[in-house]
């Protein structure tokens, strides 16, 4: 057993279990373990022969979109057969854990963005590009650099997680630290941040924090961060970000606007330091999970909805790719976390990347294995 989990609640014949989890700062809450049980889960596998697939959207007419990483390609999955939509390859570096990463679909507007590596005259960015797709869900054209200039170079701490948040017109990126230990306080640089900006201009949106700052910092939303891997809106609007840890303390975080997350890794790149450094001047944003010493590999993450849930239902789902799992972690409305349930039905498919809520409710998992596949997990019955 990790040393972080505290108490185990057998929940049914499936063999989920309930785990307590405590972030490292704060004792778990009493009583949290009597719930009532979680589904079984059903698990298809909807498309396969996949490779270092990240992340997975749905688009009309039943269709999938996947991203490839080290192919720099998108796929449409329709009825368990592939297609090619886009070949990016002369527009996407690829080096490490940097390549084709996540997306953001507009259905309605037929738009889709995407975060990649790019190689430019002077090295290595990240950046944000977007693509009107055909009626059809063939073809992509028209493309528009929404931002740019990202950090990254060996392509370590790529980043790159997209949301489309409800309710505005901005895009949120959630980046990395390109591995470089002053990008995440620096607020002129993109790095170790989550940004915010308008999805159609990638104008730094109005109500950010700088947002009247001729410099980079007008597009930040968050700083202080490491490796932002997972980002997800809650039912209340709430905005949430997973985040890789170093050897010790992934995250699960809540949104605060203008806050700092405390990693602060120097001088040099130094991982010993904590993943929250309080001792840093002003206030830093405690983490609202932490995986504690060993990490789990969190990425992916979105909130579950629907009664057939059952236990499940509002809880959020986060994928682990060191760890081969799924947790669905439970918060209250202050963000208080009060549970962690195990499935063991999705401790059988190596890492996992990526997690969708569909449109009906299930979810959608990438793997994450090099030769992959996309799950669609619902409950039974």
């Amino acid at each position: 057993m990790r040393p972080h989990l505290r108490t185990t609640v057998a929940l049914s014949a499936s063999l989920l279990t309930t785990l307590a989890l405590a972030p490292a700062q704060a004792a778990a809450p009493p009583g949290h373990g009597d719930r009532a049980a979680a589904p079984e889960l059903r698990i298809r596998t909807v498309a396969r022969g996949l490779q270092t697939t990240w992340d997975v959207q749905q688009a009309p007419g039943g269709r999938l979109l996947v991203t490839e990483r080290n192919r720099a390609r998108i796929d449409v999955v329709r009825h368990g057969k592939r297609r090619t939509l886009a070949r990016l390859s002369r527009l996407v570096w690829v080096s490490g854990e940097t390549g084709l990463m996540s997306m953001a679909v507009d259905t309605d507007r037929r738009l889709l963005w995407a975060c990649h590596g790019h190689m430019t005259d002077s090295g290595p960015e990240v950046m944000v590009s977007r693509w009107r797709v055909s009626a059809s869900w063939r073809k992509v054209a028209h493309r528009r650099t929404i931002i740019s200039g990202l950090p990254s170079t060996s392509g370590r701490h790529g980043g790159c997680r997209l949301l489309l948040e409800r309710g505005s017109d901005a895009l949120l990126v959630g980046t990395g630290d390109a591995a470089v230990g002053t990008n995440p306080r620096d607020l002129d640089s993109l790095g170790g941040k989550v940004l915010r900006v308008h999805r159609n201009t990638g104008a730094a949106m109005s109500d950010n924090p700088y947002a009247g700052a001729s410099s980079a910092r007008r597009f930040v939303w968050t700083y202080g961060h490491r490796n932002v891997q997972g980002l997800a809106q809650r039912p209340d609007g709430s905005l949430w970000s997973v985040e890789h840890g170093s050897y010790r303390d992934d995250e699960v975080n809540l949104l605060v606007k203008g806050g700092d997350y405390g990693w602060n890794p120097v001088p040099g790149y130094n991982e010993e330091v904590p993943m929250t450094d309080q001792s840093l001047p002003g206030v830093q944003q405690e983490a609202k999970w932490s995986s504690g010493n060993p990490t789990l590999a969190t990425s992916g993450a979105a909130w579950v909805s629907g009664a057939r849930w059952g236990d499940l239902d509002g809880t959020l789902a986060v994928a682990a790719l060191k760890a081969g799992e799924v947790l669905f972690m439970r918060f209250d409305a202050a963000g208080a976390l009060q549970s962690v349930t195990r499935p063991a039905e999705l401790q059988r498919y190596g890492r996992l990347r990526s997690i969708t809520a569909a449109r009906n409710g299930d979810l959608l998992i990438t793997t994450d294995n090099g030769d992959d596949r996309v799950l669609r997990v619902s409950p039974q019955g």
